[in-house]
């Protein structure tokens, strides 16, 4: 007779079942890059479900308990920000239904799908020869290894060789090597710095009479010129200079709007940008100092999240918005909203000008036609799905037509292209593309541009660049010195390296209502709200 078989111990560890997919998954997708394992809560999520549990009805209560937890834990374990950050912005409820389909689609990542799907089937076909509990405690136990700390001399030798050689040629002091408390300190420096830094505009004279045309342009990043293989465009590459590091300081249209229109003082955290100003701050107050009449002109109504609140609050821009309800509607916004297009809006706006006896005017046009979830109208008036690369070229080239027309009108004018952040377009491991919750400097590194029409040689030999990292204060000292020097007689030729020469330099800081992006030592740092840790930031290894 063959022996009994022992039944198993009650206080055996138990067998994880599912939950081996779900540490299994983790394991591969962190080792691929897609997760940031935080491996003290998974072990103690683990720990937790391996402990033995005599009684039925104590396993089912962990079952309960463990579901929403995993979940939770899962989440967290992604490079996503924080789920609360979405439901704190109210516009999104006025998103459309075809906007939020593309925005669900944009969340599947096939490739990681596919991985998912061979380890489910390599799971099925391995358990009845494998114990795949004990796979899933070495794969979790090897991630804590791989995730240990580096010895403290070790870490301390590559700090002092980072701060030794990483402002070589710079011309800067070395930083201290990267912490939490040198990241806040630096910051905090930074702000500081930044509170005493104001354009000193000239006294009004009597020089000929210009305008200034601000071209505020929506989801425009240089990060999205490369994916849509558009770098070299009309508008740009007509241009009399271009900033190459210029930090829109946000990826957002309402705070980026509000830090233009301050442009005349240093940049500002998020927070400030909603406190009062003196009126030296904004740019288009020293404007209409200075002689200029303030214009508004945009392609939308203005009213997603109080846009066109928060330019006369917030930024100083006293003006009455330009009426487009005669003009035909081109796209139709991410929130059902009509838009129209800009050749249309810029033209109109330039044929009133003319007709006007005003000197001299100072206009900030605003234009969302690039902004994620637009669809172009067709000849059949429905709205149809239009790619982003088609919608630039439309953008860019209805703007490099606003400036030949400028330009053959006789009409003098300094023109300033600067988009508001990006559109992202690529995504990267924090955020799907399309999500701007965190500045990332692919969101924050825009192409700025500025031309002077009629206003003397352009520059020769295509535009000239700006290389080193700049900000909004870098435009409105630019627009300072071309009325001072306008103010002059105009010389047969433009010395534009003593217009260029010295503009401001600003450090890459850029906030979010929920997140900090800096710029230290050449590598971006992310701080999230609530959390008092800096990390790197993941960039992208395509």
């Amino acid at each position: 007779m063959s022996p009994q078989a022992l039944p198993a111990s009650p206080f055996a560890w138990a067998d994880l079942r599912g939950w081996n997919l779900y540490f299994l998954s983790k394991v591969v997708l962190a080792w691929m890059g897609a997760l940031d394992l935080k491996i003290l809560p998974n072990l103690l999520f683990l720990g937790a479900l391996l402990v033995p549990l005599r009684w039925r009805w104590a396993r089912i209560a962990r079952t309960v308990v463990a579901v929403p937890v995993g979940v939770a834990l899962y989440y967290q374990d992604t490079w996503w920000p924080p789920f609360q950050r979405l439901l704190a912005q109210p516009g999104v409820l006025d998103f459309s239904a075809d906007y939020w389909l593309e925005l669900a689609q944009r969340f599947i990542n096939w490739q990681m799908v596919a991985v998912l799907a061979l380890l489910l089937v390599a799971y099925y076909l391995l358990k009845p020869w494998l114990r795949i509990t004990t796979l899933s405690v070495l794969g979790m136990l090897g991630m804590a290894v791989v995730a240990l700390p580096l010895p403290a001399d070790l870490v301390a030798r590559q700090g002092q060789a980072v701060a030794a050689t990483g402002n070589t040629g710079s011309g800067r002091a070395p930083l201290a090597p990267a912490s939490n408390d040198n990241l806040n300190a630096w910051l905090a420096s930074f702000y500081q710095q930044q509170s005493s830094l104001k354009t000193a505009f000239p006294a009004p004279a009597s020089g000929a009479p210009f305008d200034v045309i601000i071209l505020n342009i929506c989801s425009l990043a240089w990060s999205d010129l490369d994916e849509v293989g558009l770098r070299q465009n009309n508008l740009l590459d007509r241009m009399d200079v271009v900033f190459d590091d210029f930090n829109s300081a946000t990826a957002y249209s309402g705070p980026a709007a509000i830090r233009l229109l301050r442009a005349s003082c240093g940049q500002t955290s998020h927070t400030a940008l909603f406190d009062p100003v003196p009126a030296e701050c904004q740019l288009f107050s020293n404007l209409q100092r200075l002689g200029f009449q303030s214009e508004l002109a945009m392609n939308h109504d203005g009213h997603f999240d109080d846009f066109i609140g928060e330019l006369s609050k917030y930024g100083g821009l006293q003006a009455k918005p330009m009426d487009i309800n005669p003009l035909p509607r081109a796209l139709v916004a991410f929130d059902k909203s009509p838009l129209r297009r800009d050749g249309d809006v810029l033209n109109s706006w330039f044929k009133q000008r003319q007709a006007e006896s005003t000197q001299q005017v100072a206009l900030f046009y605003n234009t969302i036609s690039l902004h994620d979830g637009n669809r172009i109208v067709g000849a059949d008036g429905r709205a149809n799905a239009a790619d982003y690369k088609a919608r630039a070229q439309m953008v860019l080239g209805d703007m490099a037509g606003f400036v030949d027309a400028v330009e053959k009108s006789g009409r003098r004018a300094m023109i300033v292209v600067v988009p508001e952040h990006g559109a992202a377009l690529h995504g990267d491991r924090m955020q799907i593309p399309g999500m701007r919750e965190i500045p990332s400097p692919s969101i924050t590194h825009v192409p700025v541009g500025v031309k002077l029409v009629g206003m003397g040689a352009p520059a020769a030999g295509g535009p000239r660049h700006i290389p080193e990292p700049s900000s909004y204060l870098a435009i409105s000292e630019l627009v300072a010195r071309v009325y001072a020097l306008n103010a002059q007689s105009p010389p047969a030729d433009r010395d534009w390296d003593s217009l260029l020469k010295g503009l401001p330099r600003t450090p890459s800081v850029s906030e979010n209502e929920g997140a900090k992006v800096i710029d230290y030592d050449g590598k971006p740092w992310l701080q999230l709200q609530g959390s008092q840790t800096w990390s790197p930031y993941p960039e992208d290894k395509r």
